[in-house]
């Protein structure tokens, strides 16, 4: 109820204030009076900095070269050819060990088992790839022979038979050193190893 009542009272005082608003100001533009403006007085504002540098900006700004230490002198040239510094010291007699009965060895053991000098790694067939896992291996027994060549392979195991042969002729290229027994090469037998055969990735 207030509010209906304030909206019945405020929009008339609203329309009464507005009313004399508009007419004191159409009084004041129709004035005859003539209004002169005041002598031109024109500003000129330079927007442009222009900077000039000082003497002492100058100055700073100039470059100036370091002075540097000087060198230190040379060290004294020798001049006498035949100078060499001297050493004192005393001589002994080598003593002699002629008499002597020792055996000191030779250091060095002749014998020594086979020795892998070239293995050539094995071709992966081609006509497995579609029945293979990524990784399948094969262990191949043989002997080498006193030349150091690979004689009697066979396959001992493998996880695929279709890499038996590719593994074969592989271990049949390779090269050893042979077994050393008193510095003669003789025939080592039984060598085992394993193949791994691996798809690229």
């Amino acid at each position: 109820m207030r509010g209906l009542l304030r909206l019945l009272t405020g929009i008339p005082g609203a329309a009464v204030v507005t009313g004399a608003l508009f007419l004191v100001l159409a009084a004041l533009i129709h004035r005859d009076e003539d209004v002169r403006l005041s002598e031109d007085k024109s500003v000129e504002i330079n927007v442009t900095r222009q900077l000039q540098d000082s003497t002492t900006q100058q100055q700073q700004t100039a470059f100036q070269r370091p002075v540097l230490d000087q060198p230190p002198p040379p060290p004294p040239a020798v001049n006498d050819p035949s100078f060499r510094p001297t050493v004192s010291g005393q001589i002994g007699e080598v003593p002699d060990f002629s008499d002597a009965e020792l055996d000191i060895g030779t250091g060095f053991n002749p014998d020594r088992d086979a020795q892998p000098m070239v293995r050539i790694p094995p071709q992966y067939p081609s006509r497995c790839m579609a029945r293979a896992d990524n990784a399948e291996s094969v262990i191949v027994q043989f002997d080498v022979s006193p030349e150091g060549a690979v004689v009697n392979p066979e396959v001992i195991d493998s996880t695929n038979g279709c890499f038996d042969r590719a593994a074969l002729r592989a271990v049949e290229r390779w090269k050893y050193e042979p077994k050393m027994v008193d510095n003669q090469a003789q025939p080592r037998y039984g060598v085992r190893t394993q193949l791994t055969f691996r798809l690229a990735e």
